[in-house]
């Protein structure tokens, strides 16, 4: 893989992490088209990129993460009575996005092996995009409930851990599970957004990680100059990604999103069809 796709992935990663457009589908698409998937590299780079989305998100809501800027309407729950007063805003922040990064971290550990062997399925991301294109065209009308007042619960928290588990499908995207997921506990889409974020942080560290630990050993002198420059563009696209989608998605909704994963679905699914080989060697 040659410098022009590595920026060419990154931009993709940093415009499609955070969007209900599946990252790893598009990451998978490109690769295929590019005649580069099958490259050892390539599905360590389409991995290990996400370090500079996680930045991002660490940058843009740093403040949350140090301090809990909302610390100000806390309201103590039960179980975090013990922990000194300074803390409890700080560690019910983090404890709620401990308990929605375990199914994942579970779910993916026991099936890192299927989980791999899909990604390199593009009849998998098609019909992944396809589907869930429908079904955002369509959430806003099946998620109708009245938004509740407060932030997210334990037991909030746990269930959208679970619809992220979904997103293990190449394709489903981890955003729109986890949005989604909160919709359906009765937050608002710009809670939902919010909490995607922060859960992608240790979700996408655990998965960079743990692939960067298994294949470190393959990794040649240029490579590391290739990830550290991905990253980078990544972090900066990313920044600007997470800026946008809230604003748009309060204004317009799913829809938009929706349609283009439906087309874009249809299209790779056309291109099979007509004989065009995209599945990695």
């Amino acid at each position: 893989m040659d410098l022009i796709h590595a920026i060419a992935l990154a931009i993709i990663e940093g415009l499609t992490e955070f969007l209900p457009v599946s990252s790893t589908g598009h990451m998978i698409i490109y690769s295929s088209l590019a005649g580069i998937a099958g490259n050892e590299f390539t599905k360590l780079y389409t991995v290990d990129v996400q370090f500079g989305c996680i930045l991002s998100v660490l940058v843009l809501y740093h403040r949350r993460f140090l301090t809990n800027a909302r610390a100000g309407n806390f309201v103590v729950p039960t179980y975090l009575k013990s922990v000194p007063t300074h803390l409890q805003p700080m560690a019910d922040f983090y404890s709620k996005i401990l308990i929605a990064f375990l199914p994942a971290a579970i779910i993916g550990f026991l099936l890192n092996d299927f989980i791999d062997s899909l990604l390199e399925n593009v009849v998998v991301v098609a019909i992944s995009l396809l589907v869930g294109g429908i079904i955002l065209v369509f959430i806003d009308m099946i998620v109708n409930r009245q938004p509740k007042d407060g932030d997210v619960t334990v037991p909030d928290a746990l269930r959208i851990g679970f619809f992220q588990c979904i997103a293990m499908v190449p394709g489903v995207s981890r955003s729109a599970a986890t949005i989604i997921g909160g919709m359906f506990q009765g937050l608002t889409r710009a809670q939902s957004a919010e909490f995607s974020f922060f859960l992608a942080v240790p979700t996408m560290a655990a998965a960079s990680g743990y692939k960067l630990l298994k294949t470190y050993k393959l990794l040649q002198p240029a490579d590391y100059q290739t990830l550290l420059i991905g990253n980078v563009i990544a972090f900066i696209v990313g920044m600007l990604a997470i800026r946008g989608f809230v604003g748009f998605l309060n204004r317009y909704g799913f829809k938009v999103f929706g349609y283009y994963r439906i087309a874009v679905g249809l299209l790779l699914l056309g291109l099979m069809a007509a004989g065009v080989k995209l599945d990695v060697l």
